[in-house]
């Protein structure tokens, strides 16, 4: 009556990550086609850094043949730009419904180490690879880096890459920005 507007939010599920508009819905769809995958639900963690990072939540459709992150990275990767597709892919029996039957957002966990797209864990050689490895640790929050490991494919992005050349400039070392890409 007195002329006063409440903004509640959107009503929909885009959500903006690093300067991208991301309809979660069109991620979910895409998850969905693929043979292996019975039901998904995308949601943005917020990290410890304040970075936001994709989560897809997958539910097979088959417990002896669950996808791999690999495969759903592929999967993804294949209709989807790299900016959409998610850091983390969780694997759930079901998803957490709400008492309404809705999909419980708040009761998903946080991904661990195994949601994380990784290769065959190499151990670092050197000490420019140890250093290295370790201020990627830092920065992507993640338990280990082997020497295969891809920066984007664990979280990694070019903001993040602007901090890991810091770093690496403050311990006597350099990197060419079109190398790391």
């Amino acid at each position: 009556a007195d002329g006063t507007i409440e903004y509640l939010g959107r009503n929909d599920q885009q959500v903006k990550i690093r300067g991208y508009r991301i309809e979660l819905d069109e991620i979910q769809s895409q998850l969905i086609r693929h043979a292996e995958v019975k039901e998904a639900v995308l949601s943005v963690r917020e990290e410890v850094a304040g970075e936001k990072r994709l989560v897809a939540y997958i539910v097979a459709r088959d417990r002896q043949s669950v996808p791999s992150v690999e495969a759903l990275r592929a999967h993804l990767k294949a209709v989807l730009p790299e900016f959409m597709v998610p850091s983390a892919f969780v694997m759930l029996e079901r998803l957490p419904l709400t008492p309404n039957g809705k999909v419980d957002r708040k009761a998903l966990p946080a991904p661990d180490v195994g949601a994380y797209a990784t290769r065959q864990y190499e151990a670092p050689e050197g000490e420019v690879e140890e250093i290295l490895a370790g201020i990627w640790q830092s920065l992507l929050q993640v338990e280990r880096v082997g020497r295969q490991d891809n920066f984007f494919e664990l979280g990694g992005h070019s903001l993040l890459i602007m901090q890991m050349m810091d770093r690496l400039h403050r311990v006597g070392l350099s990197a060419e920005l079109r190398d790391v890409f």
